[in-house]
């Protein structure tokens, strides 16, 4: 089984990929109308997807890797620059900016019955940043114990993005536009830091193959 540490850093890059706080408004645009047990069943339905989506590349991210060529390392390194960019967004708020323009985009083509896929499981909170995250963690929890692990947090991480919504409207007003913006960098710092980890271990693994 992993250690402590290996866990903790694991739930810390998925939750700040996936990034609750920041869908709690997002989540309350794409609803607009839907009465509470309508949002409800929305809550649920993404949650479920989203963590379906993510534990296929949980398990099987290696195995999707090498049809493509692509090893590991050459991931981890790509990953972690992904990752880089969406933590500058974050910190200079651009992330943001563009997921309200993907729930815009849903709402006025009156998708309100397929929300819950699109935009909100896909790409909202599993997007290409958790996605990748969870290929490169999964390459440092081998065996099923391990990645049995991986998926258990990641179903945590889930559950938390699941009460957020739930909670989304009591959120948005005690957190406000000043309480979002602090939270937003603060995490953005923090996924910033991780993905120079990930870059530094994966051009570590890089030099030392043969």
């Amino acid at each position: 089984m992993p250690s402590f540490d290996s866990l903790f850093n694991a739930f810390v890059t998925i939750l700040v990929t996936i990034d609750p706080p920041g869908l709690a408004p997002l989540f309350l645009a794409v609803t607009r109308g839907m009465n509470r047990e309508e949002r409800n069943q929305v809550s649920v339905r993404a949650s479920i997807i989203a963590f379906l989506v993510m534990a296929v590349f949980a398990i099987a991210g290696a195995s999707i890797l090498s049809v493509f060529g692509i090893t590991l390392p050459a991931f981890r390194v790509a990953g972690g620059f992904l990752l880089f960019f969406i933590a500058f967004e974050m910190v200079f708020e651009r992330r943001q900016d563009r997921k309200e323009k993907i729930g815009d985009v849903a709402v006025t083509k009156d998708m309100i019955h397929n929300i819950a896929a699109f935009p909100l499981a896909i790409p909202l909170i599993a997007g290409p940043g958790a996605i990748s995250a969870t290929v490169l963690l999964a390459g440092s929890f081998p065996g099923f114990g391990a990645q049995a692990a991986l998926v258990g947090i990641i179903a945590i991480c889930l559950v938390i993005t699941y009460l957020v919504f739930v909670l989304a409207e009591r959120i948005d007003r005690i957190l406000g536009q000043t309480g979002r913006s602090i939270l937003t960098r603060l995490l953005g710092v923090i996924l910033a830091a991780l993905a120079v980890q990930f870059v530094a271990d994966g051009v570590k693994a890089l030099m030392a193959a043969p």
